[in-house]
């Protein structure tokens, strides 16, 4: 592990510097890039439960360069769910600011943050939220068609053949394996060609050979279309096939370490 090539800036509450677990020593970090996809700044999240305020994440700064391949590392309950949520624009933080691609989110609309997500972000969930009434072929054409791109029955074929479903083209959700569905997401989440794809937990229904060949593929995509892949997951071996790893605890980051190259 290295920090010291590192293109990114991290700050959880006052600077903290990064422990490099292969040396155990502490490096300082200071070094900054202007290639980011991804920059979030003094987050906080607070929910209210009755009389009691209840902070889930605390201080969380970070930058994610373009095309770079990040894992959010925590236990149940650390807050990655929700940091991943703040990060993708589909909840808003209680306090600091989150921009994708140089655009801030937090004056957008929801019309808005809707439409900007449609052109820019893709997201793989670990229940796949396929669309039942829907085949294969029709779940990944769903964002074409809110954009109104021409050609989205090709391009979903296509896709899903790239991912090994081109038999499947025509089967529904119930028709198919787990594996299989989370194909079709992956697919459904690539097809529109986003600049950063957000992925929760993306092998948690899978059993291991499958979730192997689906981490396998989300690298493929990721180095042949330059996509910006951000993934939670609990799993350190997940985490571990990640350029990069960010580890969560109590809703403030703990450390930020760099694979070796």
């Amino acid at each position: 592990m290295t920090t010291r090539d590192s293109a990114f800036v991290l700050r959880s509450g006052p600077p903290q510097p990064i422990i490099n677990d292969a040396t155990s020593t502490v490096v300082a970090l200071l070094y900054e890039t202007n290639s980011f996809m991804l920059r979030a700044t003094d987050l906080e999240k607070t929910y209210r439960s009755g009389d009691r305020a209840l902070t889930i994440l605390r201080d969380v700064s970070l930058h994610v360069s373009e095309g770079d391949f990040v894992a959010i590392l925590g236990p149940s309950g650390s807050g990655k769910t929700t940091l991943l949520g703040l990060l993708a624009g589909l909840d808003s933080p209680s306090s600091g600011t989150v921009q994708i691609a140089g655009a801030d989110l937090a004056p957008l609309s929801e019309d808005d943050r809707a439409r900007f997500r449609r052109e820019t972000v893709g997201f793989v969930f670990q229940s796949f939220q396929l669309i039942p009434s829907l085949t294969a072929r029709e779940n990944v054409q769903v964002p074409l068609e809110l954009r109104g791109d021409s050609g989205a029955s090709d391009r979903a074929a296509n896709l899903l053949a790239r991912v090994g479903l081109g038999d499947r083209l025509d089967h529904y959700p119930t028709q198919l394996s787990g594996g299989e569905q989370q194909r079709v997401a992956l697919a459904r989440a690539f097809v529109h060609e986003p600049r950063i794809l957000f992925a929760d937990e993306p092998t948690g229904n899978l059993d291991a050979v499958t979730g192997e060949s689906i981490i396998r593929l989300m690298e493929e995509l990721n180095r042949e279309r330059g996509t910006t892949l951000v993934l939670v997951t609990h799993d350190p071996a997940l985490a571990g096939r990640a350029r990069r790893t960010i580890r969560l605890s109590d809703g403030v980051i703990t450390s930020d370490t760099v694979a070796a190259a």
